[in-house]
């Protein structure tokens, strides 16, 4: 036996309404009912329960079923509907068919009432099914839609932050030029300082553009989330207030992901500032983990392999937001907040790193009742390893070693040989790839590193190494970019802007990696 048909019968006569009943078994079916006579106890009966079909009269002294079908289509697109009436017209027929009743017939004719359920009931199901594959094909092409967009604007992104990075470059390292060169007490020192800490700050704005455009440099290893989580709590809390409760639900026996650690915590942290915005008089914030597999449909809509992953929810009690706000949520500098209350970048980078570590990230959320963002990270086998971090030693100085600087734009190059003079080398030039080529065969001395530019007018880096493969072969070539390591595919990389002392200490460990049998 099985599930019985819930009936709602909205008729004003009980032995009516009995007859149905009676009717209904005898066609097989096992039947649980309410009988409503009043438009109040229909709107009541329909809140109250999920129903399988309504069945209403024509004509009643309260409402008409006219009204009838009206108020539950309000309630539901997809109930089905059978008007009953002992006025059998055929404009009444019409007229109710019109109104979204699924079958009309008469109270004389009851014996249809079995084959007319069945058939409202089968039609009822094939609505649904329609209505769910045209709802997930919106929602795919929708997806798809976001998805193309947010990859121009990626571009857009990243080729922005790869040209204001050159600037940076010369806003840093002429600043910190000057600053060496100038003693103490020298007055004009507190100027520089104030300009090279302003391009410290448009830095930081850059490597987020990159970050969003997937271009920022990734460090990742095995690692426990909630390792990751319990590591980021002390200063999450000092981020959020005092006024917003923070509570960890960490699931036990979670799996291991390959993350940036780095890049892990500004995940955190950005998400937690955008919940503490969310929230200017105070509330909750609950951070949760746990193991989670993801089938076809649902991997499917994150744009995700179906498998095993691993979540991160971030949940807030916040103001929430509407649908148009959250189709706009994770483009750069899109904000609420008012002037000089924000970049517009955190979930933007948030967005691209989560991206840049092959996961996928969704929002839910309603004005009024808060937000949660959940990420899915691909869940991996190996065991999670704390890493170590090493202090930074001081570069050696050069010992007249032979570099070769190739960057065409002019101030850069001059600030590059600047900084490696400095430090004791010896400095060659070229504009692009193919005055570098001709520069390395008439150069009788060894050329001990070639420091090159990624992307050139003529001859680009990467084609630049390929080429000196042939003609210095053995030469070890270090790309310079506004992008990143992972973008760019080099074994020997530094990203823009760089400072003197760490372009030095890489340019030291390649020389000298170099030299090792």
């Amino acid at each position: 036996m099985g599930t019985p048909l819930a009936v709602l019968l909205v008729e004003d006569r009980a032995e009516e309404a009995a007859l149905v009943l009676a009717e209904l078994r005898r066609a097989g079916f096992r039947v649980t009912s309410e009988r409503v006579m009043t438009p109040d106890l229909l709107k009541n009966a329909l809140a109250s329960k999920a129903w399988d079909i309504a069945l209403t009269d024509y004509t009643m002294p309260n409402f008409s079923g006219l009204e009838a079908i009206a108020i539950i289509r309000a309630a539901s697109f997809d109930l089905p509907i059978i008007m009953i009436s002992s006025s059998a017209g055929e404009d009444v027929a019409v007229e109710a068919m019109k109104a979204g009743a699924s079958d009309f017939f008469s109270k004389g004719n009851l014996v249809r009432i079995g084959h007319a359920v069945r058939r409202a009931l089968a039609e009822a199901v094939e609505r649904r099914a329609r209505k769910k594959a045209e709802e997930d094909l919106r929602k795919t092409a929708e997806q798809f839609r976001q998805a193309q967009k947010m990859e121009a604007i990626g571009r857009l992104a990243g080729g922005v932050a790869h040209d204001f990075n050159n600037l940076l470059q010369l806003i840093l390292g002429c600043s910190n030029l000057l600053l060496d060169r100038l003693p103490p007490e020298d007055p004009s020192r507190a100027d520089i300082e104030e300009i090279r800490l302003a391009g410290e700050r448009a830095s930081s704005l850059t490597r987020q553009l990159l970050a969003f455009s997937r271009k920022q440099i990734a460090a990742p290893v095995v690692l426990d989330l909630n390792d990751a989580v319990r590591n980021c709590e002390k200063m999450l809390r000092r981020l959020i207030g005092e006024d917003i409760h923070l509570s960890l639900s960490l699931a036990e026996g979670l799996r291991a992901i390959e993350a940036d650690p780095a890049l892990l915590d500004q995940v955190l942290m950005n998400l937690a500032v955008n919940a503490r915005d969310a929230m200017p008089e105070g509330g909750s914030l609950e951070i949760r983990t746990a193991n989670a597999r993801l089938g076809e449909s649902e991997g499917g809509h994150l744009g995700l392999e179906p498998g095993e992953y691993v979540s991160l929810a971030v949940a807030d009690t916040g103001c929430g937001m509407t649908n148009d706000v959250k189709s706009h949520l994770f483009e750069p500098f899109f904000t609420t907040k008012g002037p000089g209350k924000g970049t517009g970048l955190g979930l933007s980078t948030v967005h691209g790193i989560v991206k840049q570590a092959r996961s996928a990230i969704e929002v839910e959320s309603a004005v009024g009742k808060g937000s949660m963002f959940r990420i899915f990270f691909p869940a991996i086998d190996r065991t999670a390893v704390a890493p170590v971090a090493t202090p930074a030693k001081p570069a050696s100085r050069g010992g007249g070693e032979t570099i070769l600087v190739v960057e065409d734009e002019d101030q850069v190059r001059t600030l590059i040989r600047r900084m490696l003079q400095k430090r004791g080398y010896r400095v060659l030039e070229a504009p692009n790839g193919l005055e570098a080529l001709r520069l390395a065969r008439r150069e009788t001395a060894p050329i001990d590193l070639v420091l090159s530019d990624t992307v050139m007018p003529e001859m680009g880096g990467i084609e630049l190494a390929r080429e000196l493969a042939t003609v210095r072969p053995g030469v070890s070539v270090m790309l310079v970019s506004g992008y990143s390591q992972v973008e760019i595919g080099a074994a020997h990389f530094i990203q823009k802007p760089f400072s003197a002392e760490d372009l030095a200490r890489k340019v030291r460990e390649i020389i000298d990696g170099s030299k090792k049998p």
